[in-house]
């Protein structure tokens, strides 16, 4: 394997939390890895909703994290819930002056979205549903103007590489046309940034290249990963056939609009009494039943926005567009897709990881700020809190730096087999039928056996391997939580075992050899 040294600190992602902590770095060398253009392809991009803060003077830090805490179902860090909420307005103001064209009233106050468990409007956003998309235009902005940036596009992480009990590199590949074998750089640190699992699904809303491979080169490398069992599915995504499926905004039901079946029945109200606004939890279980009994539940947004929609939520609307739906006329399809991990790596309040020399943010990260189910809007919020903490906390580690740092170059690398895509669609849909919305004993393990086979099809296959090693630890951890909690459903152990409960931690050493063998 080619090896290369820097002075340069390895950033592994390009998302929200890779670029807000490469910023917060200045002047410190770094190096960017980022398997697509800048800014594209991540997760952070497609969100819809916004960033979760407290910016109306009615509205308060506290009453965020309480919210934030109750939405966890007992499984939140309360700690860590207070403090990126009373980070939270800075981190919106910081973002302004970066550039974000947030909506703003006539009087220059943030125009907000409520969103489904939050008690207030705190949702900032960006012409109602492009809060994502114009964060990271401005970001990218800043990151490719940026003197103390250098950014590899069209390379993809696949490995860590461990020396004295300590990550000192990582490996990469060329990934823009098939890919190449790997090449190693070592550099002075590692942030891993690069996003979460919802693509180990077959029915996802995130990019297509979000499919667990951070997470599991962490695992693979002897990383802790914390509350793997907690995938959250979004209620509605838009039911149209393709992969990934648009999302159909929470803001939406915020601004009024309902679910109903093919009948016109609009069942949430039996479900929760804030019905359409319950958690995301609950609205997916019920979307998901719906949809399991053939009665096809959609999104009404004719009466509560009618052409509005058209004008305040244009990604809605050009996924619509493009889908062949008129909203104005007939409701939006939807189905509980996944959505986001609030598992990923475990790291303290600075980002570090049970590895030395290793630091981790943003949905490939377990904080504790969400628990067992993200309150919405909290994801871009804890991307910026942590993106900056870990930025913080490594440059404090590394000390002084020489300045001036020679570009990294890769050498041409021959080409490798990449993950056979028959085996990655298998892995999906097996992930689906049994770690998906409603779980039991006898599919989780039967996830479990298929998982392994999968893995052993092709088995000197690094890429799909970390697939695999992030679909083995979100399904042991779900066989071995014994209840439901939050996203967590498992309807042979349909009750939860108190208000409160206990974080899961697991390596994927223990995942593989420890998990109980249930029956029933």
């Amino acid at each position: 394997m080619k090896r290369i040294n820097t002075g340069r600190l390895v950033i592994v992602g390009a998302g929200l939390a890779a670029q807000y902590a490469a910023l917060h770095l200045a002047p410190r060398p770094v190096l960017m890895i980022s398997p697509e253009p800048l800014g594209q392809g991540a997760s952070s991009t497609w969100a819809q909703g916004g960033v979760a803060a407290a910016m109306h003077p009615a509205d308060s830090a506290a009453a965020h994290a309480r919210d934030t805490v109750q939405a966890g179902a007992g499984t939140v860090d309360a700690q860590v819930a207070h403090a990126a909420a009373n980070e939270a307005r800075m981190h919106i103001l910081d973002l302004t002056e970066l550039g974000t064209l947030f909506d703003r009233t006539p009087k220059g106050g943030y125009v907000m979205s409520r969103e489904a468990a939050h008690s207030f409007a705190r949702v900032v956003r960006v012409r109602g549903d492009q809060a994502g998309a114009e964060i990271m235009r401005a970001l990218t902005a800043q990151v490719r103007a940026a003197p103390h940036i250098q950014i590899l596009e069209g390379v993809m992480a696949t490995g860590l590489e461990m020396a004295n009990g300590a990550v000192c590199g990582v490996e990469v590949v060329h990934c823009t046309n098939g890919q190449s074998a790997p090449c190693l750089i070592r550099g002075a640190a590692v942030l891993l940034a690069g996003g979460g699992s919802g693509g180990l699904f077959a029915l996802t809303t995130n990019p297509p290249r979000v499919r667990g491979q951070v997470i599991g080169m962490a695992a693979r490398a002897g990383a802790v990963i914390a509350d793997a069992e907690y995938v959250q599915f979004h209620p509605t995504a838009i039911d149209c056939g393709l992969d990934p499926a648009p999302l159909a905004t929470e803001a939406l039901r915020g601004e009024g609009a309902i679910l109903i079946n093919r009948h016109g029945i609009r069942f949430m109200q039996e479900a929760h009494p804030d019905a359409e606004l319950a958690p995301r939890d609950i609205v997916a279980r019920a979307v998901f039943a719906q949809s399991q009994a053939g009665l096809a539940p959609a999104l009404d947004t004719r009466t509560a926005l009618g052409a509005r929609l058209l004008r305040d939520f244009p990604a809605v609307a050009t996924a619509c567009q493009q889908s062949g739906l008129d909203p104005l006329v007939t409701p939006i399809p939807v189905a509980a897709a996944a959505h986001y991990h609030m598992g990923g790596v475990a790291t303290d309040a600075a980002g570090r990881t049970s590895l030395e020399g290793h630091w981790a943010c943003g949905e490939a990260a377990s904080t504790g700020l969400h628990g067992a189910n993200r309150l919405a809007s909290n994801g871009l919020l804890e991307a910026l809190v942590y993106g900056r903490r870990a930025a913080i906390d490594m440059d404090a580690v590394l000390g002084p730096v020489a300045m001036k740092q020679a570009a990294v170059t890769l050498p041409d690398l021959p080409p490798t087999t990449a993950p056979r895509s028959d085996l990655v669609n298998r892995l999906r849909q097996t992930m689906t039928h049994g770690a998906g919305v409603i779980r039991t004993a006898q599919g989780l393990q039967r996830t479990l056996n298929e998982i392994a086979t999968i893995e052993a099809d092709q088995p000197d296959c690094t890429a799909l391997a970390n697939m695999t090693a992030t679909a083995t630890l979100i399904t042991t951890a779900a066989l071995n939580r014994r209840e439901s909690r939050g996203a967590h459903f498992r309807s042979d152990h349909p009750d939860c075992d108190g208000a409160t409960g206990a974080r899961s931690f697991l390596t994927l050493t223990q995942a593989r050899f420890s998990a109980p063998l249930e029956t029933t």
